[in-house]
């Protein structure tokens, strides 16, 4: 399936986090924080947005660094996703 975001909204999938530590400690998922960085999917069109008008600045393939608790999740063919605003985004990583 795929997804096309509406006005500012952008997809993002998490990037994979390493699941040892830098001492070799193996981590199970459940121990693992979140991170907040993930990977551009999908990018909407931008358009006026509550009077305001928005330009889109991400693009697909962005490595991007968002707010913890932005966005809501899905699960689509069974991979996850987020879909934020754009101004949740907080930095490009390069």
């Amino acid at each position: 399936m795929k997804l096309r975001p509406l006005f500012d909204r952008v997809v993002v999938k998490q990037v994979e986090e390493k699941e040892t530590t830098v001492g070799g400690i193996f981590l199970p998922t459940a121990a693992q924080e979140k991170q907040e960085i993930a990977v551009v999917v999908a990018v909407g069109q931008g358009g006026v947005v509550d009077g305001k008008d928005v330009e889109m600045v991400v693009n697909v393939g962005d490595k991007v660094l968002y707010s913890k608790y932005a966005g809501s999740q899905f699960k689509i063919d069974g991979e996850e996703v987020t879909i934020i605003k754009q101004s949740d985004i907080l930095a490009v990583v390069e």
